[in-house]
């Protein structure tokens, strides 16, 4: 015998859905009181305890911040290049003024370095390389 799901069945269903677009609408950072109040704002009241066990079931959990790490060592006494610019970014033809920038890649094999030059007044990709 088949039975019709229970009122509280039905109305957890209902609630899943409006939990999992609240997760998403939060970019996924928000854990179970902070999502509690935001559901509450939009009208949606439901205790802390039942959306923690909702969630669970749904299998949603929170993106943690990462801890900031400094990847550059400042305290050194190498030579350090002019500001030539003086942050004037105003080139009035291609090829007068290039940015360059790098970056880390974590990959399987370690860090891959890229560095990238850009021509600021045409906004094109001048150059790039990449190396270990």
């Amino acid at each position: 015998v088949q039975h019709e799901p229970s009122d509280r069945k039905q109305s957890d269903e209902r609630l899943k859905l409006e939990i999992k677009v609240a997760h998403i609408r939060t970019r996924e950072t928000y854990g179970t009181r902070r999502l509690q109040t935001e559901l509450a704002e939009n009208g949606i009241i439901v205790g802390r305890d039942r959306l923690a066990r909702l969630r669970k079931e749904l299998r949603l959990r929170c993106k943690q911040k990462r801890k900031f790490r400094a990847t550059t060592n400042s305290n050194h006494n190498l030579p350090v290049a002019p500001n030539l610019l003086n942050q004037t970014f105003a080139p009035t033809a291609p090829n007068q003024v290039w940015v360059a920038d790098l970056t880390y890649v974590a990959t399987q094999e370690g860090w891959l370095y890229l560095a990238g030059i850009k021509d600021v007044y045409t906004c094109e990709i001048v150059g790039y390389a990449m190396g270990e």
